[in-house]
């Protein structure tokens, strides 16, 4: 095939051509510093004020709890330390899960240096957390939980709203507030974001997830939740979050959010066609392959396998000849050769794990392309198998 096949929605979307028109203007037109009072300056803050009332319609929120940031690692980063920090006086108990983006693990493993104590929750099988570990893990020191809405690598999707609600009973039980925060990074194209629903008083989002810019994302705050801000500066975001405003980045976040909202029903009932008609068609051609992630609980455009005997970065090299882009896990760790902290936390073995690839489709997939795949997967599954020092054949 002449053109790329991309199957890596969950790595990064290409920026969608109507975002990309809302955000034109705010380099070369409209480019005053939001913060300048005169008429150039004032039409981009306008036009964050109107970036900042859409993303709050999507959230079912009150403007003044968005938070414009540089991408989801800022605004997990934010989230964690900044409640952490500002409710330390209360307790020092954090609580997450094992298989939680790099983004939760780096700022928790972080703050234990600060004196935090953090527990990190166990998984099953199929990557998901039990909502009654959440209950049994929280104590009397405990301030703050994050638990992901969805899996980056494996695609399982997490019981928020049931543990929000566990964690709202013991907040009563202790008569003072646990607060909850949620990646929502993974399932913010696919799914409801209502921040009420879900009961989440901190929710991280990326525009590039959602066929949006790279470099800008969302924190949502609730309001009266304690806080310290991270990032100092020239108090905007209401002194929340220094340094001037990424004008173009904000209005295409807004513009993104809105356009994966109106169109959710329809991309996710199209996607997960595509996704469980690769599925079957992986597990009718390749041997000694099977799904990670819930065969069910899952993100409607993400497929992740374990092919066995194998390297999934050799997989992935020979795709790219193909000119097929698909991942090994995370993107954003990509090249570790380090077997998958996810895959590990649910059981897999390293060598079973270091033959992970992650599948993910997005609404301009089309079902030829993967009749175009499916076929090229299993000649290079094979291929590899063939020559590898670890498939049966070769032990016996």
């Amino acid at each position: 095939m002449d053109k790329v096949v991309y199957i890596d929605h969950a790595a990064t979307t290409p920026v969608h051509a109507k975002v990309m028109e809302a955000m034109l203007p705010y380099f070369s037109e409209k480019y005053g510093n939001p913060s300048t009072i005169y008429g150039l300056g004032q039409q981009a803050r306008q036009a964050i004020d109107e970036a900042r009332r859409s993303v709050a319609g999507v959230l079912d929120c009150a403007p003044h709890e968005i938070i414009f940031t540089s991408g989801a690692t800022e605004s997990i980063d934010t989230a964690l330390k900044g409640v952490a920090f500002a409710n330390q006086g209360e307790g020092n108990h954090i609580i997450t899960s094992s298989v939680e983006h790099k983004a939760v693990l780096s700022t928790c493993h972080f703050l234990e240096k600060f004196g935090f104590e953090v527990t990190y929750l166990p998984v099953d099988e199929y990557g998901l957390v039990a909502p009654e570990d959440v209950e049994r893990a929280i104590n009397e020191k405990t301030i703050l939980v994050s638990i992901m809405l969805a899996n980056n690598e494996v695609g399982t999707l997490e019981p928020v709203a049931d543990i929000a609600h566990l964690i709202k009973e013991e907040s009563k039980q202790l008569k003072r507030k646990i607060f909850f925060h949620t990646d929502a990074v993974q399932g913010a194209f696919w799914f409801d974001l209502n921040v009420d629903r879900l009961g989440v008083d901190m929710l991280s989002l990326s525009a590039h997830k959602v066929y949006g810019p790279k470099g800008v994302g969302v924190l949502y705050l609730r309001k009266n939740t304690p806080f310290l801000p991270q990032q100092k500066g020239g108090g905007q975001e209401r002194n929340l979050r220094g340094g001037t405003e990424n004008v173009p980045g904000i209005v295409g976040m807004a513009a993104a959010l809105r356009l994966a909202t109106e169109n959710r029903e329809v991309n996710s009932n199209y996607c997960q066609r595509l996704r469980d008609y690769f599925i079957e068609g992986v597990k009718s051609k390749i041997s000694d392959v099977y799904l990670t992630g819930h065969p069910e609980l899952r993100l409607p455009g993400h497929a992740s396998f374990c092919f066995q005997h194998i390297e999934g970065e050799a997989i992935l090299l020979h795709l790219d000849f193909a000119n097929i882009a698909a991942s090994s896990g995370s993107a954003c760790s990509s090249g570790s050769l380090e077997p998958s902290h996810v895959l590990s936390a649910m059981g897999i073995s390293p060598e079973a794990a270091h033959g992970s690839v992650r599948f993910t489709f997005g609404p301009e997939n089309a079902r030829e392309e993967i009749d175009y795949v499916l076929p090229v997967l299993s000649e290079i599954v094979d291929r590899l198998r063939a020559i590898s020092p670890f498939s049966p054949s070769k032990k016996a």
